[in-house]
């Protein structure tokens, strides 16, 4: 027996043990939670590289970030908040709603930025993401080629989805700042702004969850802005409860880095997300997405579904699990064999050519007997045929051909003439949706 090298404690959690079954076909990944862990722990490096694009494109977004951070806190400790409370000077008599101003104008100037900023994050999102649903789909990736190729084809959904939400978001936010406002000087209105505050943050949370699923289907389907958004909300509807689950799975080093501060919390955030954060997030996404369009919407649409999972039954790799009857290509075929006739080849018995008796060969100089042997031989091994075929006309292999052909016939026949089983067909209402109504 050759000698084995030991493995370290990474590389056996990385690998295997040696003669282990993880080297096993059949514990190969067969669902959407082992095929994450699969590509987390077997494709770290190129998630790290993915993470390192997408960083690069989102450092004007961060900057902004940090930049109002600051500007929030050195106005807070160098405004006059509290000049009115005792004596002081210089003397400001009023200064109610003087925080909630400042606040406003300055979240006008970096929340409208925020949207520039967002299309270059665009970039690195639509490049960064195809690439996971490359590996996603178990497909060979090439980082920086791949990454070109995602921005080129998918940067025009990515770029809607991040228009939506920063437009949204900054509608929101100027909402909440008024509001606040609205409160502090005890303006006329101000429930209903504060109303207007609460539906804002809401509707963003609801916006978040449809671009999220935006960014999805825009990677995986060619479809137009409209139909685009539309599918994005009957997606967030229809699969609202692990929407939320999920995209909270995905999104918490954001909301960790943003909210946390320069706390624990906020630095443990800022640290994932330098290091694979984006890459993460990504993947929990998109394999959640996949794990919905194989359940909701590739069945409906003829679509292969299980793309990147291990099928024990066929024992392959990206198995379609779909029927035949619910794939159009596979229909035509079918409606093509049809319209091509019954092959006289496979439909019934055909003596081998070297068995039985050969035909009279004519002398070179033969006479009208010669001729008659010729047509005795021929009328031969005519009946000899007919004799083969009659044996064996009821092989399992014909009668088998045989009544699939006229199956199929009879299915184009009904699908023509609009019936199914003697009975009229309904015609199906194609309804403007993709997830199937149960």
């Amino acid at each position: 027996m050759a000698d084995t090298e030991k493995r370290g404690l990474v590389a056996r959690w990385l690998i295997g043990k040696e003669r282990s079954e993880d080297y096993a076909r059949s514990t190969l990944p067969t669902s959407r939670f082992g095929l994450f862990w699969d590509i987390l722990k077997g494709r770290f490096g190129r998630l790290m590289l993915v993470n390192l694009l997408i960083l690069l494109t989102a450092l004007p977004m961060a900057a902004l970030i940090v930049w109002r951070y600051l500007q929030v806190g050195v106005s807070g400790m160098s405004g006059a908040f509290g000049a009115a409370l005792g004596p002081s000077f210089p003397y400001i008599p009023d200064i109610v709603g003087n925080a909630e101003a400042m606040m406003l104008q300055s979240d006008l100037v970096y929340f409208s930025l925020f949207i520039p900023a967002g299309v270059i994050a665009g970039l690195g999102l639509s490049g960064g993401f195809y690439i996971i649903r490359n590996l996603i789909w178990t497909e060979g990736i090439f980082v920086a080629n791949d990454f070109l190729r995602g921005i080129k084809r998918n940067f025009l959904n990515v770029l809607e989805a991040v228009l939506i939400f920063t437009v949204v978001l900054f509608v929101a936010r100027t909402m909440g700042n008024l509001a606040d406002f609205y409160v502090a000087t005890n303006a006329p209105g101000a429930g209903w702004m504060v109303a207007s505050k609460v539906v804002g943050y809401i509707f963003v949370s609801f916006m978040l969850l449809v671009c999220m699923w935006m960014i999805s289907l825009g990677i995986n389907y060619k479809q137009g802005p409209w139909a685009l958004f539309r599918n994005a909300v009957v997606m967030t509807i229809g699969t609202f409860p692990q929407t939320v689950f999920f995209a909270a799975l995905a999104l918490w080093p954001y909301f960790m880095a943003i909210f946390g501060g320069m706390g624990f919390f906020g630095v443990v955030g800022i640290f994932f997300l330098l290091l694979i954060g984006f890459s993460y997030s990504g993947l929990v996404w998109l394999d959640y997405s996949q794990w919905a369009f194989d359940k909701y919407v590739n069945p409906s649409h003829g679509i292969a579904t299980g793309r990147g999972l291990y099928n024990k039954e066929s024992g392959t790799m990206n198995a379609p699990t779909v029927t035949e009857e619910q794939s159009a290509a596979m229909r035509e075929y079918r409606r093509q064999m049809v319209l091509g006739g019954r092959s006289k080849l496979v439909s019934r018995p055909v003596k081998p050519i070297d068995e039985g008796a050969d035909p009279y060969q004519l002398p070179d100089s033969f006479s009208r007997e010669d001729l008659q042997k010729l047509r005795e031989s021929k009328e031969v091994m005519a009946q000899d045929v007919k004799e083969y075929e009659e044996e064996h006309k009821n092989d399992e292999r014909y009668v088998e051909y045989n009544k699939e052909f006229d199956e199929l016939e009879k299915a184009l026949s009904e699908e023509e003439n609009g019936k199914e089983g003697g009975k009229k067909k309904k015609k199906k209402v194609r309804r403007p949706k993709m997830l199937p109504r149960k």
